[in-house]
C-alpha cells in the first residue's frame, strides 16, 4: 500500500545558499514540490507543521567506520546507522578497514548486501587499496562505488600502501576518486621510538600530536597532491588536521571543477591539543588533533573554500579499549550522531554562516563525489531531509547516545539545537527520539562519465 504524500510546511528552509519560509511536498521517495510561502493541501496527504524549524538537506557523511563485518562488538551497520539518522545524517560512505579488509570487489558487494538488510541510512563503501590489488581498483564501477581508499600511513590494520610503483599505478589508473589518508609512516615511527625511549610504556596522550605531527601530515599530503597533479587523478584528501596542508589546496576553483578536494572533520574544528588533559585517550584520533592555531586555520580554510567538506571519521571503540595506555589505546572516536549539533553550535557562536554549514555538510559531498539526486532540496531529488529545532537545548548523556559503544567525547556538552525529525527516501525514520526501522536506506549511485 502506497504511503500518503507528506507536506512539510511553515519550515525555515536552508538550501543552495538561501534561507526562506516555505514547504516541501514528498511523494514516495522523492520531493515533488518546493516553494516559498503557504501550500494548499494537495488532496490526501500527511501534514507536518514545522512551526518555523530549520529544514535542511540530509547530511552526507563521506567518512565513517561502522565496523561491520568483523568488529561488531564495537559497532555495526544497524546501530551506527540509527545513530546517524538520530544526528540528521541520511547517507554515509564507509571505510574498508573492517575484518576482512574490503580489498576486493566481491567483499565490497558483501558489505553492500549487509547494508541493504540493516542500514537505515543510504550507503556506499570504499574499496581499500593494498600493495597488490590494482586489478580490483581498475575494475571498480564508477557508477556504483564511491571511491578507493589509500592509507599513506598505517593508521588502521595492514592497509599501508608503501610501494611507490603501486601508488603511481593507482593514481594513474583508478576510474573512481582516490580518497587518501595522509601521514608519513617513517616520521611517525621515528617519533614513536623517541617517545618510547623517553617515557617507556607510559607515553602521555598529550604527545600524540608530537608523534603524529604536522610534518608527517604535510609530507604525505604533498606526495599525494604531486601524484594527483602528475596523473590528473581525482584526489580527495581526508581529515585534514594542519594549517600547513592548506597551502597545497586551491581555493579559487568552483568545487565541481576541482580535481583535488579535501575534508575536515568535526573534532578538528571543535577540539585542540589543550583538550587531551581533560579527555585523555578518548580524544586519540589519527591524524592527531593539533594546536589551537591549526584548529582556527582549518575553520578559515572552510570559509575560504580551500577545504570542501565537513565529515566525521566516526570511529567507535569500546570505552574499556580506549581506557588504556597510549600505545595500546586504539585511535578513533564516535561522532556521527553529534556532528550536526556541534556544527550548528559553531553557527550559533558566529564562527560560520548556516548556509555555509549546509554547503559543506550536504551539498559539497554530493558535488564532490557526483552522487545522483542527493544533497539538495530540489524537485525530483530523493527526500533526504532533516528538521532541526534551533531553540531546543539538549545535553549529551549516556541515555540519549545511540552509538553501540555507548559513549561520546561530547558527554556533558549542551547544544542549543536538536535534530527533531529525519527523513530518508521520503520515510520518517527518526521522530523526536524514536526510531522507525521499518524502512532501509538505498545504495548510493554516482553520475560519472
Amino acid at each position: 500500500m502506497k504511503q500518503k504524500d507528506i507536506l512539510i510546511r511553515n519550515a525555515s528552509i536552508v538550501n543552495e545558499g538561501k534561507r526562506f519560509t516555505g514547504y516541501v511536498l514528498i511523494s514516495g521517495e522523492k520531493i515533488i514540490a518546493v516553494g516559498e510561502g503557504e501550500k494548499e493541501l494537495p488532496g490526501v496527504c500527511e501534514v507536518i507543521e514545522a512551526d518555523g524549524m530549520l529544514l535542511l538537506p540530509g547530511v552526507i557523511d563521506c567518512h565513517v567506520h561502522f565496523r561491520e563485518p568483523g568488529v561488531t562488538h564495537k559497532a555495526d551497520l544497524s546501530s551506527e546507522s540509527r545513530a546517524a539518522v538520530a544526528g540528521g545524517v541520511t547517507s554515509f560512505f564507509e571505510m574498508p578497514n573492517t575484518q576482512p579488509q574490503t580489498v576486493t570487489l566481491a567483499l565490497l558487494e558483501q558489505k553492500m548486501a549487509l547494508a541493504a538488510e540493516k542500514s537505515l541510512a543510504n550507503y556506499s563503501f570504499f574499496l581499500g587499496a593494498s600493495n597488490d590489488n590494482i586489478d580490483e581498483i581498475v575494475n571498480a564501477d564508477p557508477h556504483t562505488i564511491c571511491g578507493v581508499k589509500v592509507f599513506f600511513g598505517a593508521s588502521t590494520g595492514n592497509m599501508l600502501v608503501d610501494n611507490l610503483f603501486t601508488l603511481e599505478e593507482i593514481f594513474k589508473r583508478s576510474a573512481v576518486p582516490v580518497a587518501a589518508h595522509c601521514e608519513d609512516e617513517s616520521i611517525i615511527r621515528t617519533n614513536s621510538e623517541a617517545m618510547r625511549l623517553k617515557y617507556g610504556d607510559e607515553v602521555p596522550v598529550e604527545m600524540h600530536p608530537v608523534i603524529r605531527n604536522a610534518e608527517a601530515c604535510f609530507r604525505s599530503s604533498d606526495l599525494a597532491v604531486s601524484l594527483a597533479r602528475k596523473y590528473n587523478t581525482r584526489l580527495h584528501i581526508t581529515h585534514l588536521s594542519t594549517a600547513a596542508e592548506l597551502k597545497l589546496l586551491d581555493a579559487d576553483l568552483p568545487l565541481a571543477q576541482k580535481r583535488i578536494t579535501s575534508e575536515v572533520c568535526t573534532h578538528y574544528l571543535w577540539f585542540s591539543e589543550q583538550d587531551y588533559t581533560r579527555l585523555g585517550t578518548k580524544l586519540k584520533v589519527n591524524p592527531a588533533i593539533k594546536s589551537e592555531a591549526d584548529k582556527n586555520a582549518l575553520l578559515q580554510g572552510l570559509l575560504d573554500n580551500s577545504i570542501d567538506i565537513i565529515a566525521t571519521d566516526h570511529a567507535p571503540h569500546l570505552a574499556e579499549e580506549k581506557d588504556n595506555t597510549y600505545f595500546k589505546a586504539p585511535s578513533g572516536t564516535p561522532l556521527v550522531q553529534h556532528s550536526l549539533p556541534a556544527m550548528l553550535q559553531l553557527v550559533k557562536e558566529g564562527k560560520m554562516e548556516l548556509e555555509t554549514m549546509v554547503e559543506k555538510m550536504c551539498h559539497a559531498p554530493a558535488i564532490c563525489y557526483n552522487i545522483e539526486k542527493r544533497g539538495f532540496i530540489r524537485q525530483g531529488y530523493y527526500a533526504d531531509l532533516v528538521l532541526v529545532d534551533p531553540h531546543h537545548k539538549f545535553t549529551v548523556e549516556k541515555n540519549n547516545i545511540f552509538y553501540k559503544c555507548g559513549w561520546s567525547v561530547f558527554e556533558g556538552t549542551t547544544f542549543d539545537a536538536r535534530v527533531e525529525r529525519t527523513f530518508v527516501n521520503g520515510h520518517l525514520v527518526f521522530d523526536k527520539g524514536a526510531i522507525n526501522d521499518t524502512f532501509k536506506g538505498l545504495r548510493l549511485t554516482f553520475d560519472r562519465k
